[in-house]
């Protein structure tokens, strides 16, 4: 049957895809409002929202929206990524109407009280220590806050400590009323979900909620790019060597991901083949190509020992150099067929299939058919 999209009156977009033989929903709300949609003093302040999603309603409190939820086996939580926030849950089709309710009732009445974001603000100070502390963590903030130089897109999602304890209550709401809008967000099922009968539900919970919100685009990505590198005394050593990639919507994007996949997507790709299997200069090393709504960054991560440094980086420039050169047929082959394979397998699990369409719906305002990327 493929994808079902309908639009409600408030602009609300709902999409569904049923997965035969299953007989739970993986089902949520995409927002298309991330950590890059914040002002210089919110830093942090998307990612603070999603800690606080749970932490009681003008209808339920904390306990309450955690026990509702599994009291029928249910799971329910939240992500922030740099251009979207997400709140989704997990439950049997029996009990989608319940999980529409507590989702909504989230978006909608969440109450940010003053004693919970002080325990959550202490809680976010701990996970920013926890990554100051975890060396593949800060390599990638730094490498992302070079490749973009002074610009929300570069910024870490977690926020500062100084930005995250100035946070009140008023200032939550006013983001959400800022950023959360019916037209800048879809809700999506994937399971065993009856169209017509979801949309009914958000239309019961959500058929109310804000049309408009603050449409201003945030900064235009300029990718900058320069060096960076910081002594500690570890073990090892964390390498990022990256550039700019493609925008989510570009075409050649689908050949970068491709490329990626060749350079250093396996235990057959050319890196790790010549870095680690026939060199033995690290225990770790891949390539990853990450797509954004205007730019991308293509680049390669290693892990390594202090003493290979000085050898390892130009083997990897070279490997960087040789595939823009000649790639062979069977190598091109092996990456497509990895790619086919990954849409595959996450179209069998209905959390994977339902934030893939979010991500499609807010990216292109349509569904795009796994054959139409593999054509791409």
């Amino acid at each position: 049957m493929g994808v079902e999209v309908s639009r409600l009156s408030n602009g609300l977009t709902v999409a569904t895809e049923t997965l035969p033989s299953l007989e739970s929903v993986a089902l949520g709300a995409w927002i298309k409002s991330g950590a890059r949609n914040e002002r210089s003093e919110e830093h942090g302040m998307a990612h603070l929202l999603e800690h606080m999603a749970f932490k009681g309603t003008r209808r339920r409190s904390a306990f309450e929206i955690a026990s509702e939820i599994e009291d029928v086996g249910g799971e329910i939580n939240a992500a922030t990524s740099v251009e979207t926030t997400s709140y989704y849950a997990r439950v049997l089709s029996d009990d989608v109407p319940l999980a529409v309710d507590i989702l909504s009732d989230i978006l909608q009445e969440s109450e940010f009280d003053p004693q919970e974001l002080e325990r959550e603000q202490h809680v976010i100070l701990q996970e920013i220590g926890a990554a100051h502390d975890t060396p593949d963590d800060v390599v990638f903030d730094h490498f992302t806050e070079t490749a973009f130089r002074h610009q929300t897109i570069g910024r870490s999602i977690l926020g500062t400590p100084e930005t995250v304890k100035s946070f009140t209550s008023k200032q939550l709401h006013k983001f959400i009323e800022r950023q959360y809008g019916a037209e800048r967000m879809v809700i999506v099922a994937a399971g065993d979900i009856k169209h017509d009968n979801f949309v009914r539900e958000v239309e019961k919970h959500l058929g109310g909620f804000r049309s408009k919100s603050d449409n201003t685009m945030p900064q235009y990505a300029q990718y900058v790019g320069g060096d960076f590198r910081e002594d500690r005394d570890l073990m090892d050593a964390q390498i990022v060597l990256g550039f700019e990639g493609r925008a989510y919507h570009v075409r050649d994007f689908y050949a970068s991901q491709v490329l990626s996949m060749i350079l250093g997507g396996g235990m057959s790709s050319r890196l790790f083949q010549e870095v680690r299997e026939k060199r033995g200069l690290c225990y770790s090393v891949y390539a990853f190509h990450w797509g954004f709504s205007d730019t991308g960054i293509f680049g390669v991560h290693a892990a390594t020992g202090q003493s290979d440094i000085a050898e390892l980086v130009p083997v990897v420039i070279g490997e960087l150099q040789k595939v823009g050169e000649n790639i062979l047929q069977e190598e091109l082959d092996r990456a497509r067929a990895q790619y086919r394979a990954g849409l595959i397998m996450s179209a069998e699990s209905p959390a994977s299939r339902a934030s893939q369409i979010a991500r499609q719906m807010l990216l292109f305002g349509r569904p795009i058919a796994k054959e139409e990327l593999m054509e791409r």
